[in-house]
């Protein structure tokens, strides 16, 4: 008994914004969009995964970005994947190491605040 992992996590976007949800989730931080069940997918919004990572995002009437609730991502070579974000115009703010990793925040096309974190050396993925 009691919590065993996260299957998913879900942000809010505007309605409408599934197409820049597209462009920024798929095409920038590479994600794989996948289909929404049928009965879900009337609702609007989009779901995309990655290695180790579900995100649906979920249309909001009367939606707010969330500038300091954020999930926290896993990535790889974080470096690079900063520098793809600015060039995709998405804001990039280093902060302060947390033991075992390097990080910095961005924010989706919303103004949702997202945290990228690749683990140093000694703290892999793996394990």
């Amino acid at each position: 008994m009691g919590v065993t992992g996260i299957d998913h996590i879900q942000l809010a976007i505007p309605v409408g914004g599934e197409l820049i949800a597209r462009q920024f989730y798929g095409a920038v931080l590479g994600l794989t969009e996948i289909p929404k069940p049928a009965n879900l997918a009337k609702r609007g919004g989009c779901w995309f995964q990655g290695e180790s990572v579900t995100i649906h995002l979920g249309v909001e009437a009367d939606f707010r970005p969330q500038r300091k609730a954020h999930p926290g991502l896993l990535v790889s070579n974080l470096e690079d994947l900063c520098a793809i974000l600015e060039a995709a115009g998405s804001p990039v703010v280093t902060d302060e190491p947390l033991e075992g990793y390097v990080r910095a925040y961005t924010e989706d096309p919303f103004g949702n605040r997202i945290e990228l974190m690749e683990p140093t050396a000694h703290n892999s993925i793996e394990g």
